[in-house]
């Protein structure tokens, strides 16, 4: 519910119906909104650092590993479902929203750091590519792709910047 209406779109009870669930129950596990939303950022959180670890741990090069984690299968016109809490202004003032969203963009783009050291190390690029940056280009990249995306209501944009990234990631390599 968060990833669809928002942090202020989504009220306890419409939380409480979608879950079949009474008052008393989640206020037994939750002590508030906040705290219920914290809970549902982490899941997703937790949910897309497992299936990024999951094509970044795979077989392959470094650019076919990150190939793989960006070409996944995503339902691209609903956007990120971390990405899109970054524009709901509640959930950014307030840190123990916002953390749990800046450590899972902070862990994907140490991962990818690590993955084109890797494939540095390897010969499969240049030395003189800064690992650092180029996570983060893939990680604003991507981002970016799901905006565009959304604007235009058409996942064509999304997949002409995936595109665009793998063809430069590939135009790097060895």
């Amino acid at each position: 519910m968060l990833w669809e209406r928002g942090y202020v779109g989504t009220s306890p009870k419409a939380i409480q119906v979608a879950a079949e669930a009474g008052q008393g129950s989640m206020y037994h596990h939750f002590s508030g909104k906040a705290e219920l939303a914290k809970a549902a950022i982490e899941r997703s959180a937790a949910e897309l650092q497992a299936a990024a670890a999951e094509q970044f741990s795979g077989e392959g090069t470094a650019t076919e590993r990150i190939t793989n984690y960006l070409e996944r299968d995503r339902d691209v016109l609903k956007g990120c479902r971390i990405g899109r809490l970054t524009t709901d202004p509640e959930v950014m003032a307030d840190p123990h929203l916002r953390a749990p969203i800046d450590e899972t963009f902070t862990w994907l783009r140490a991962r990818l750091t690590e993955i084109i050291a890797e494939g540095k190390q390897q010969g499969e690029y240049p030395a003189t590519l800064d690992a650092g940056q180029t996570a983060a280009t893939i990680a604003a990249v991507l981002q970016g792709g799901y905006v565009l995306a959304r604007a235009a209501d058409s996942a064509e944009p999304f997949e002409l910047a995936v595109r665009g990234l793998v063809d430069l990631l590939e135009g790097v390599s060895g």
